[in-house]
């Protein structure tokens, strides 16, 4: 296998996956080739295959990677004991943080999930749904008190977390407003949209 001085498997399948995802943020799964992928590494187009069989598998990674990464961060970020509104605003500001940093994850999340054969994309969902059960349970847990004022928990999650996801394809650091002001605007619409009254 043709490897750069110095260089390890580890170091090798790690500039394959970067190269991967940046490739297929850019041009789309189904335009890139395993050939473009090595190309854009400087590995020979045959040794690729020793780190990833097919370009399924790379994806596969890529997006399984993405949400286990996830998983854990919030895992490690959550704070038991918070009230609902609490709760609410800290997970939208940790998935406004999480997120901006990984826009090229975000876009291939959800533009080559169809790109996924069956049993990856079964597992990549399972994934999903593990997530956003974070947010529905807040969001559960304030309908219960009289904290929120939803029609479907379920949705309303949906709707949440489409709407933060949406900030990686416009937020720039040279726009009108800063992170903290936007993030501070993105609290205070969630908490209307689940009809948290807002503190005079």
């Amino acid at each position: 296998m043709a490897r750069r001085a110095g260089s390890t498997g580890a170091e090798t399948a790690e500039r394959l996956r970067n190269a991967a995802l940046e490739l297929f943020a850019q041009s789309g799964y189904a335009a890139v080739s395993m050939r473009a992928i090595a190309a854009a590494t400087g590995v020979q187009a045959g040794a690729i295959y020793n780190h990833f069989p097919t370009k399924q598998d790379l994806l596969n990674e890529l997006l399984q990677v993405h949400m286990e990464t996830l998983l854990a961060s919030w895992e490690e970020a959550e704070k038991p004991g918070l009230t609902p509104p609490e709760a609410l605003e800290h997970f939208v500001r940790f998935h406004i943080r999480y997120h901006l940093d990984r826009s090229r994850e975000v876009f291939i999340s959800y533009m080559e999930l169809r790109s996924l054969e069956d049993e990856n994309f079964q597992e990549i969902e399972r994934l999903r749904r593990q997530y956003e059960k974070a947010p529905r349970a807040i969001l559960e847990r304030g309908a219960a008190d009289g904290s929120f004022d939803i029609i479907d928990a379920q949705v309303s999650t949906m709707a949440i977390i489409a709407m933060l996801n949406g900030m990686t394809t416009w937020y720039r650091e040279s726009g009108r407003l800063s992170l903290d002001e936007i993030e501070a605007v993105y609290v205070r619409l969630v908490a209307r949209l689940v009809g948290q009254r807002e503190e005079d």
